[in-house]
């Protein structure tokens, strides 16, 4: 988040000379920043549409082309730049309905300096952390990639290299690693770089049939084989022929099977339940387990000669939390994807959020970072992904959780509520301290709190106008 300030780019413009002057001097002594000013309308939307800039002020009024038509246009065209708007002669109203356009936020005439200074920082600190999450996703697009497996660490770039000398090749392949990693994924990808990626890839799951289910699925019966056969079925390895079938979760493959499976790997023949007569198939075995194959096998779980078999090349994925540095691109390209699934407009993280996806063990790997993110934009009711948008035993230990643990108030103390206060009483109390916490920072009180910042400022607005009256 922290970038030069010589290399933050504000423009100002306003149609008072003197106002720009006063302006210009107030951000200058804040730092080097590069600053360009004008009277011009027009010539402020030429550089917007031209030129990259982090903020712009814009003053509401203009002969030529008023703030509001410039604001306009930015915003069809999905320029990132965040626009101040600097108005005199509009009422709280107008300035809202800038806001409603995509404007960050505004300042009356004559501007206070300390009010200047406030809003440029925090719409300052909005386009940097957008500038962040937009490097974030262009990385994800052009980061190293192997098929539809995402990384960038070590530990990955290792696994690619091995991934793309064993493509080539017919062996059968043990895939290992933690219920998550990613195994199918894997398996698919070496068969997608393989010469039989034409043919059919066909995933099955040893685990979840029982064994007599499992010899018809994998190798098919004949008609009248057992109670409910009441046709020929071809099994999944006639399926894959010329192509792969993956076995997942081989070590929990019924004993009594194996023997089948391993004479198919020595001499590509079986013979279907109930039939007399054997099928020759030409198919690549990719195996999988999350368990230790050798205590598996000391265990009589997996067949000894089976195992040396499976494993003519042993591949082991790393878990989510040894190759921490991928996190931040899996997790931008999973709110990618669930965001347009979704129809929403979402652009990144927040910091916080980040720090808890970082700082979490992630036992349940890239399956159970996928789902917290799905979670989470499914949750997510702002423009970016709060820890509260996460499952919350990601945050059980972070800082956030730590701060969570405080009030609204800046003591650290409990706001309390003496029963039966009228529940107005209570909204107003809460927003005010909220707004207090949030340092007088409009746009983030109204994250904290859920609601617009349309909202916030009328509600604003009635506590102004009942304290008058």
């Amino acid at each position: 988040m922290q970038k030069n300030k010589s290399n933050i780019q504000i423009l100002l413009a306003d149609d008072d000379e003197s106002v720009l002057f006063a302006m210009e001097s107030i951000l200058q002594e804040q730092g080097n920043y590069n600053l360009q000013a004008t009277t011009s309308g027009k010539t402020a939307l030429k550089a917007l549409l031209s030129q990259n800039f982090h903020v712009a002020l814009l003053d509401l009024k203009m002969p030529d082309l008023d703030g509001m038509e410039i604001l306009q246009k930015v915003k069809a065209t999905s320029i990132p730049t965040e626009i101040i708007m600097i108005t005199g002669h509009a009422s709280i109203d107008t300035a809202v309905s800038a806001i409603r356009l995509g404007a960050y936020d505004y300042l009356p005439k004559p501007v206070d300096s300390n009010d200047l200074v406030r809003v440029v920082q925090h719409a300052l600190e909005r386009s940097l952390l957008l500038e962040q999450n937009q490097q974030l996703e262009n990385q994800v697009a052009s980061l190293t990639q192997y098929h539809d497996i995402i990384g960038k660490s070590a530990p990955m770039r290792t696994l690619f290299q091995t991934l793309e000398a064993i493509a080539s090749s017919d062996a059968s392949v043990l895939i290992l690693g933690e219920s998550g990693t990613g195994k199918e994924l894997v398996a698919n990808a070496v068969h997608r770089s393989s010469e039989r990626s034409s043919g059919p890839f066909i995933a099955v799951n040893c685990a979840a049939l029982p064994a007599t289910i499992l010899e018809s699925e994998l190798f098919g019966h004949e008609r009248g084989a057992f109670t409910g056969a009441v046709k020929d079925k071809k099994g999944l390895f006639t399926q894959a022929n010329n192509g792969t079938i993956f076995l997942d979760e081989i070590a929990e493959m019924p004993i009594e099977l194996q023997a089948n499976l391993l004479r198919v790997l020595e001499t590509g023949i079986f013979r279907p339940v109930g039939s007399q007569d054997e099928v020759k198939v030409d198919v690549r075995v990719l195996a999988a387990t999350n368990q230790s194959p050798l205590r598996a096998v000391e265990e009589k779980h997996l067949r000894e000669d089976l195992y040396y078999r499976l494993a003519v090349v042993e591949v082991e994925l790393p878990p989510l939390r040894d190759r921490i540095e991928d996190i931040p691109l899996l997790a931008n390209f999973f709110l990618k994807r669930f965001a347009s699934g979704a129809g929403k407009e979402l652009q990144g993280f927040a910091p916080e959020t980040l720090e808890c996806m970082l700082n979490y063990e992630w036992p349940g790997n890239i399956r159970e970072l996928r789902n917290a993110l799905e979670r989470a934009v499914i949750l997510s009711t702002n423009s970016i992904v709060l820890p509260e948008n996460l499952p919350p035993r990601l945050f059980k230990n972070s800082t956030y959780a730590s701060s969570e643990k405080k009030s609204a108030n800046q003591d650290g103390e409990l706001v309390v509520f003496p029963l039966g206060e009228p529940l107005a009483h209570v909204e107003k109390k809460f927003i005010l301290e909220t707004l207090q916490n949030c340092k007088n920072n409009k746009t983030k009180a109204a994250q904290v709190l859920g609601i617009s910042l349309k909202t916030l400022h009328n509600k604003l607005g009635r506590y102004k106008e009942s304290s008058l009256g």
